[in-house]
């Protein structure tokens, strides 16, 4: 490498350090107490639920970068248990075994 990469080089991490450190550092430095709007509030308590379902559902419904393309999967009856476990009994631990109590016998005895 010659000798104005290395230089431009070393500039952009000194900068991204920078900016890390400054974002990073940004509540300290401020003077007085920072909170968020409410409307901000309001909505960053969707935040994890739209997360969640972002993540879950296409590995849910689809496969191999398809949909599903028969009822006759396991994954859909298992969601459809944990889903319906979890709106009885309020209970993360009762919604992954009921959907997990699902998802095996129909995967390893059925083959779906």
């Amino acid at each position: 490498m010659s000798v104005p990469t290395e230089l431009w080089t070393l500039a952009v991490i000194a900068g991204l350090a920078g900016v890390t450190v400054l974002t990073r550092c940004f509540f300290f430095i401020l003077d007085r107490p920072w909170s968020l709007p409410g409307w901000a509030e309001r909505a960053l308590q969707y935040a994890p639920v739209a997360a969640l379902a972002g993540v879950i559902a296409p590995e849910v419904v689809m496969s191999g970068g398809q949909l599903v393309p028969s009822w006759q999967d396991a994954r859909l009856f298992s969601a459809l248990a944990g889903a319906l476990l979890y709106f009885w009994r309020r209970s993360v631990l009762l919604t992954i075994l009921g959907g997990m109590a699902v998802y095996l016998p129909l995967h390893i005895a059925l083959g779906w």
